[in-house]
């Protein structure tokens, strides 16, 4: 119930509803209504923020197997944050969570070995480690794996709508301005602005008709022989993404036989106008074996072409081949750069997180102990993290403050970092000049 009223929150009244459900459901043992009190406390997302007692949830919690609180108090361990800062606990508590399942830990861990930092460097460990984080995102991807509309070039409203064409692309940009929005009505309207473009002659709308039927929603009810009749008029046009999905309904035998040999023909047909989702399906067919002979050779070609536009599932197979040396040579450095680059493609926090990128969250404390770091490792950093810290803790003030705390939601688009971050060195350096200037005027007069 919690979950639900947080996700659909619009307002901090609403927030605050959730967590009270949480805070009821944590104090009859929910663990999971535990982990989400100790998260607000630690980000202080509901009431004052209390670093100690989240530390003292978060170790309760591991103790009943946790892996998110074995995260947490990694993190809190390898920083210093609220506890003692101690690296050889932070990889015990993160080793743990990679044991309870822990993608963030898997992550953090498979960084921690490919660079070194408290473990002797080991590229195979990484390896292994960032193979499992893959494995599970590259099994959701396949089972959901279809057609990426983002792929489809559009263009912005012209100002006279005179020819088809414009009128064309004017409605797939309506669909896509729709399919952003959530809710049944948008799909509606989305498939009223295909059904209108495809009439027009749109082979792309044609195409992206086939593909919502192929998926199935509630304007367009899941019907293989409705999305095989899009993609084949798609298709006699010429159009990737309709060779492309009669490909798909032949390989997986949707609404038609199952037929290897005339999956291949429409994915090659596709490959060659350069389709990234067709390229990968030939690249997976000669792979796997489906319908064709081995060839890890080809297999590598058009894992690579597709890679090339981005496909992820392309970069994850070019890893595995690198990783077993199965059509290339084995090289487990080469293997980890691409499952890295899936990862990235994937966007995935726990990327950002562990290689220190982006923290989820900003922490003054955390913050501060960074820059010490800086500051202990090189004397050349004393000056840059000198202005750096003036920054921090002026921006922290400023926020602090009764008088700035009372506008801060009326003057929600004043951000300081924004403002001042390009230029806060110049600022600061501007002003020490002008008090210099102040105080020499001051003393010779």
């Amino acid at each position: 119930m919690g979950i639900k009223i947080l996700q659909q929150s619009k307002s901090q009244k609403q927030k605050a509803e959730a967590y009270l459900f949480f805070a009821k459901a944590a104090d009859m043992g929910n663990l999971k209504a535990m982990e989400k009190m100790a998260d607000a406390l630690l980000f202080g997302s509901f009431g004052t923020q209390n670093i100690t007692a989240a530390i003292q949830l978060y170790e309760s919690l591991a103790k009943e197997g946790s892996y998110k609180a074995q995260n947490a108090l990694g993190f809190l361990s390898s920083y210093g944050i609220g506890m003692e800062y101690d690296q050889a606990k932070a990889l015990i508590y993160y080793t743990f969570g990679s044991v309870g399942g822990s993608m963030m830990s898997q992550m953090i861990l498979g960084y921690r070995y490919l660079s070194g930092i408290n473990v002797l460097q080991n590229c195979e460990v990484a390896l292994n480690h960032y193979k499992k984080v893959a494995d599970y995102i590259a099994d959701k991807l396949e089972k959901t794996e279809g057609i990426p509309v983002e792929k489809v070039r559009l263009t912005e409203r012209p100002e006279n709508l005179s020819s088809n064409s414009e009128i064309l692309d004017w409605d797939i940009h309506q669909y896509y301005k729709f399919l952003a929005e959530r809710g049944d009505v948008q799909i509606q309207k989305a498939l009223y602005y295909f059904l209108k473009a495809a009439k027009a002659g749109s082979a792309n709308a044609m195409a992206f008709i086939g593909k919502m039927y192929l998926e199935g929603n509630a304007a367009a009810p899941q019907n293989n022989a409705t999305a095989f009749k899009y993609f084949s008029m798609a298709a006699n046009k010429g159009n990737a993404v309709g060779l492309h999905g009669l490909g798909l309904l032949y390989f997986y035998g949707k609404g038609v036989p199952l037929n290897y040999a005339e999956a291949l023909k429409y994915f090659q047909k596709a490959a060659e106008k350069g389709w990234p989702n067709a390229q990968f399906q030939l690249g997976f067919m000669y792979y796997s074996g489906s319908g064709v002979w081995k060839d890890y050779k080809l297999a590598f070609k058009y894992f690579y072409l597709a890679s090339q536009s981005g496909h992820p599932l392309a970069i994850y197979y070019l890893a595995e081949m690198y990783a077993t040396g199965t059509g290339v040579l084995r090289s487990c450095r080469t293997a980890v750069e691409k499952r890295l680059k899936f990862l990235r493609k994937r966007r995935c926090i726990q990327w950002h997180f562990s290689c220190g990128i982006e923290l989820p969250f900003k922490d003054i404390h955390l913050a501060r102990r960074l820059y010490d770091m800086a500051a202990q490792t090189s004397p050349d950093a004393h000056i840059p993290v000198f202005f750096a810290l003036m920054k921090l803790e002026t921006v922290h003030f400023l926020r602090d403050i009764l008088f700035f705390n009372q506008f801060t939601m009326r003057w929600k688009w004043m951000k300081l970092d924004n403002t001042l971050g390009p230029y806060w060195d110049l600022f600061v350096i501007g002003l020490i000049v002008a008090l210099l200037i102040i105080l020499l005027r001051n003393h010779h007069g």
